[in-house]
């Protein structure tokens, strides 16, 4: 799996204080997409190892509480992502815990593939849907356009 951005301490990306993981790869290719440049899966870098250790290791430091994990990109979903972010959502849940998992994604939650809802039955709160521009309401909290939907899961 590849990323674009991790953002170790992040506000904007879901509720409170937050670690967030921007993937590479989308096939929904959104018109007015904010994020164009995490379309391609081979854009960004290799989600590494180590990356992965600094991130469990920021969720688990004191000094600056997280609440949670936000996952968005790209698209986590993508089924290229789906078992490396199956697999780092387990970890989370692991090693983590008391910490919640936010995840953005372009598919519907009704349309999800098996595996797809492998990773939505470990995670908090989906966000759902794709961007529409002509629904776009700046005033909606955690999403982008109307036909989105928050999902709050566990």
């Amino acid at each position: 799996m590849n990323i674009h951005q991790y953002y170790p301490v992040d506000i904007v990306n879901g509720p409170g204080t937050r670690c967030t993981l921007f993937v590479a790869g989308c096939e929904h290719q959104c018109v007015g997409c904010y994020n164009k440049s995490t379309w391609r899966l081979n854009s960004g870098r290799p989600f590494t190892v180590q990356q992965e250790e600094q991130l469990i290791a920021d969720l688990n430091d004191t000094r600056i509480p997280r609440q949670g994990l936000s996952l968005s990109g790209g698209d986590p979903l993508h089924p290229a992502n789906v078992s490396e972010v199956l697999r780092l959502v387990k970890r989370v849940r692991r090693e983590c815990e008391g910490k919640d998992i936010w995840l953005w994604t372009g598919y519907r939650l009704e349309d999800l593939s098996a595996e797809q809802q492998q990773v939505v039955a470990r995670i908090n709160v989906l966000v759902d849907g794709k961007f529409v521009a002509g629904l776009k309401d700046p005033a909606l909290p955690w999403r982008g356009s109307s036909n989105q939907v928050i999902h709050y899961l566990r």
